[in-house]
């Protein structure tokens, strides 16, 4: 053989392994819808990277996530959205957020999308139907918004001397609010009570809120269902304690800051259950296929510190009735 041929061949057989390396097929790619920030959700992403991991994804081994975070402004949701579609991620994970699930849907019809909210999917025409979704979005429900009433009662329950409570609501998840509001003030009506609704979107308006529940002397407040208020769960524990309103919300991260109750289902539990799906979808599944999940347990948490601070007392049943009393 020829030097020259000689060298050609050589050089053709020591590319052989890049050329089998190129061919490996890549790591699919899950983007990560989410309405706050990485901090706040913490927890949260490593619950759902549990849930990936249940089905054999690790992130950064054999699959890799893009997360885009929409810090509270629910306005970005929908450029953040078409941004991943842009990426062609193989999966959209939209959890904790009503409008985060539906500018993900706004922004394609061929993408798997992945939702946690806590109202009904059909209503707001995420699916078709719980059981069978039939489009590209399937995902997980909980009872978080259809809560509101009862959280209502469970104040009046322990403050029974008000005749005005208020209620706080994010003016920017239209997909909810008016849903909450009209729950709140029918059970408000039966109550024999009166309702100040109250509006919120940045950490400033948190602030006036609050000024403004005592100012209408209004006995307590109800935390309307919102990812923008479950990112600043310390913040609003902290500022019920400031302003000496008794508050309830729905997570029991919410009680463990330091606020006063919360009544509603586990959002650790949630994002594992979108985690699960997302790398059901990953191997292969289709979202039509998935049935929506409802989680329909509640739980009620009580802080007896914050109790003792707001010099309340608690009636025995509501105290019963508690699936956890953290003092």
């Amino acid at each position: 053989m020829r030097r020259r041929a000689f060298l050609t061949a050589l050089g053709s057989a020591a590319a052989w392994p890049m050329v089998v390396r190129a061919q490996h097929p890549a790591r699919p790619v899950i983007g990560l819808l989410g309405s706050e920030s990485p901090d706040e959700w913490a927890a949260r992403i490593s619950a759902f990277q549990q849930g990936l991991a249940e089905t054999g994804y690790i992130d950064g081994r054999n699959v890799a996530i893009e997360y885009r975070w929409a810090h509270g402004h629910n306005d970005r949701l929908p450029t953040l959205a078409a941004d991943l579609v842009s990426q062609r991620v193989a999966v959209i994970a939209a959890p904790g957020s009503s409008p985060a699930a539906l500018a993900a849907k706004a922004a394609t019809s061929t993408i798997p999308v992945v939702f946690w909210i806590g109202s009904d999917a059909v209503r707001l025409g995420l699916v078709a139907s719980l059981n069978r979704p039939e489009g590209n979005l399937t995902g997980v429900t909980t009872l978080n918004v259809m809560l509101g009433p009862k959280r209502l009662e469970l104040l009046h329950e322990l403050i029974p001397t008000a005749r005005a409570l208020a209620l706080l609501v994010n003016p920017t998840d239209r997909a909810n609010v008016e849903t909450i509001t009209g729950d709140v003030q029918a059970a408000a009506r039966t109550l024999g009570l009166e309702l100040h609704v109250l509006s919120a979107s940045t950490d400033r308006d948190l602030n006036v809120a609050f000024a403004n529940v005592t100012q209408l002397q209004a006995g307590g407040l109800v935390v309307g269902t919102d990812a923008f208020f479950s990112g600043r769960l310390e913040q609003i524990s902290a500022l019920g304690i400031s302003h000496a309103v008794p508050t309830v919300y729905q997570f029991r991260e919410f009680v463990a800051a330091g606020g006063l109750m919360g009544y509603g289902g586990n959002v650790m539990d949630a994002f594992r259950a979108v985690g699960v799906y997302t790398g059901r979808i990953l191997n292969g599944e289709k979202a039509a296929d998935l049935p929506v999940q409802q989680v329909t347990k509640v739980e009620l948490f009580i802080n007896l510190k914050t109790v003792k601070t707001l010099g309340l007392t608690v009636p025995l049943a509501l105290l019963g009735r508690a699936d956890e009393v953290i003092e």
